[in-house]
């Protein structure tokens, strides 16, 4: 009886292909690479309700004709503080375009999440999914992680490495 030996580097390249064909986007480097199934295209983002910070639901469906960037996010991690002054700034110059930025704090109760974003100064939408159920449905395994959703509601980029290129070049391709 013969016995079949795999080398370890090519098991380990064959999971990651099983992994990676699971996902509908994945990051490569510095590109984000979108899977696109030839029959359907590209993955609709899932959607969702959640809580505004004035207690009003929010969907996904709410933005549909705009270009969303969802950018999941805590009150505690040190590299999302860093990145609100950029947040901040793609949100001003988007302003009268088809855009809508929303910030979606995960595991988070509404209360400390009103209070960090009356501290920061929060401009654009903040959503709380105190029970990371959303964060669930997008398959977030850590913070920060941007996915920018199309006017039509698909998946444009998931953890993108530049989110804000693929924002701009969004709006002006549809």
């Amino acid at each position: 009886m013969r016995k079949l030996v795999i080398p370890a580097s090519l098991a380990t390249g064959v999971l990651f292909l099983l992994l990676f064909a699971q996902m509908d986007v994945a990051r490569c480097g510095d590109q984000d690479i979108q899977m696109v199934d030839m029959l359907s295209g590209p993955s609709m983002a899932p959607d969702f309700i959640l809580q505004d910070l004035k207690g009003k639901e929010r969907s996904l469906k709410d933005y549909r004709g705009k270009v969303v960037l969802l950018n999941f996010t805590t009150t505690w991690c040190p590299y999302c503080k860093k990145d609100i002054p950029n947040l901040k700034k793609l949100h001003l110059s988007m302003k009268g375009k088809a855009f809508e930025l929303v910030s979606i704090y995960v595991n988070e109760s509404p209360k400390r999440v009103m209070a960090f974003a009356e501290k920061y100064s929060l401009p654009y939408t903040v959503l709380v999914d105190s029970d990371a159920v959303v964060a669930r449905k997008y398959n977030v395994r850590g913070v920060p992680m941007k996915v920018v959703v199309d006017k039509k509601g698909a998946i444009g980029c998931y953890q993108c490495s530049s989110a804000e290129d693929k924002v701009g070049e969004l709006l002006t391709s549809m």
